[in-house]
């Protein structure tokens, strides 16, 4: 049975004692951090070296001028549009919230917090954000435990800064000459080693037990359509009322679905970029985008058609595409692939819990998974490419984990994206 809330567990994962998380993470220290405060978090120097921040602000909502931005370091940083970013259209009506999103060629982090006040001027509420911003998303959830006492913080006593700055100058990074804004040192993740020697740095996110769990059970047998849609670089948007921090985890989620580690595939087709929370400031940057993943809390997206190929909305997936509609229909590839996820998943809690197992986690389980499928697939069609005879037959199409016939379609958008080029033969099954 498919959740049918929109406020999933993992939401509350941060008010669970550590001792209290199941040993998903491969090792203490990694799972510890995600508990820890700026002593450990902000202080601290990672294996694979500083993870830098380029900016650090805090964000309030005035009654009289709404979101703007209240402090930052540097001061000279442009932060145009982050004050609308780093709370959520809709914020006013939960409590507390976190968001991942994208500013130009950087990602940030914010936490959120909606204090209760007796003030007619600020109309019995105060509301603030506190982020930062980095040259990559892989490591920031290592800073949530920071911002969010600080953001409740700011509440309590606003105007009082020095944490902040002293968070700054301890891991503000430093920009290659030229002006051009770009960092060039990219950290890699501590986590799953065999997962990050075949994916992208930036694919490779490391957050507190439970997301990719959730993911799988809010969508359930959905994810194999999602994974089509991401395989073939779709705009994919996702909608949903406030909080999003779990939303934008939905977002890495779905980014992880279309990864492949052969050496050279992929290299000419769109990136599949994580926006993570986007608003209608956004608008303009999402027109020239071939591909990507984002999620919103404004409905009006669903009318700019323009902007998307894929509308998600709580569980339900559709497309205003024609040519993508065969794609929602689930077939018995489809089915059987997810049935050995859920047994696969099964058979990594079930030795997490018997055998005190605590070398896998379900989010390289996942990973993994689909990054197997993939490379199947991409294997069997470069053979069939380089062989003799390039034709690709009913018997590899099954070797691959697809279905022949409910497939067809989406193998022939995926060869034309991917430029393999290969004849396809598929027996008609209308066909005596």
């Amino acid at each position: 049975m498919v959740e049918q809330s929109d406020r999933a567990p993992l939401l509350d994962w941060e008010e669970v004692p550590p001792a209290e998380l199941a040993p998903t993470a491969p090792s203490p220290e990694t799972e510890d951090s995600v508990h820890s405060g700026l002593s450990r978090d902000a202080s601290a120097t990672d294996e694979e070296g500083d993870y830098q921040i380029v900016a650090v602000f805090v964000v309030t909502f005035d009654t009289r001028s709404g979101n703007m931005i209240e402090w930052c370091l540097p001061q000279d940083v442009n932060l145009e549009g982050v004050e609308f970013k780093s709370m959520a259209s809709g914020s006013h009506r939960i409590s507390s919230d976190f968001i991942y999103f994208r500013k130009g060629c950087y990602f940030g982090l914010a936490c959120f917090a909606n204090m209760p006040v007796e003030s007619e001027l600020e109309r019995g509420a105060r509301m603030k954000s506190v982020g930062i911003l980095s040259p990559s998303y892989t490591l920031l959830y290592r800073y949530m435990h920071f911002l969010e006492n600080q953001v409740r913080h700011q509440l309590q006593c606003p105007g009082q800064y020095s944490p902040l700055e002293a968070f700054y100058e301890d891991k503000k990074a430093v920009l290659p000459p030229g002006g051009n804004g770009l960092v060039t040192a990219c950290p890699t993740s501590a986590l799953g080693p065999i997962v990050n020697r075949c994916m992208h740095p930036e694919m490779k996110i490391t957050h507190p037990a439970g997301c990719m769990s959730q993911f799988i059970r809010f969508f359930g047998e959905q994810i194999m359509v999602l994974w089509k849609f991401a395989l073939l670089r779709k705009r994919i948007l996702i909608f949903s009322p406030p909080p999003v921090g779990v939303v934008c985890y939905r977002v890495y989620c779905c980014c992880c679905l279309a990864n492949v580690s052969i050496p050279g595939m992929g290299v000419s087709v769109p990136e599949f970029r994580p926006f993570f929370y986007i608003n209608v400031a956004d608008i303009s940057a999402l027109e020239t985008e071939l591909s990507y993943v984002a999620c919103t809390t404004e409905k009006i997206f669903e009318e700019k058609k323009k902007l998307y190929d894929v509308y998600i909305d709580n569980q339900n997936v559709k497309t205003h595409r024609e040519s993508l509609q065969p794609l929602l229909r689930l077939n018995s590839a489809d089915r059987e692939k997810y049935r050995k996820l859920c047994e696969q998943r099964q058979m990594l809690l079930y030795s997490q819990e018997v055998d005190g197992d605590c070398t896998s986690n379900e989010e390289d389980l996942f990973i993994l998974f689909f990054m197997e499928q993939n490379n199947r697939i991409f294997q069997t069609l470069s053979e069939v490419a380089g062989s003799a005879d390039p034709t690709l037959t009913a018997e590899h199409v099954r070797a691959m984990g697809l279905d022949p016939q409910g497939d067809r379609g989406f193998l022939v958008d995926l060869l034309e994206i991917y430029g393999i080029d290969i004849m396809l033969v598929i027996d008609n099954p209308c066909c005596p």
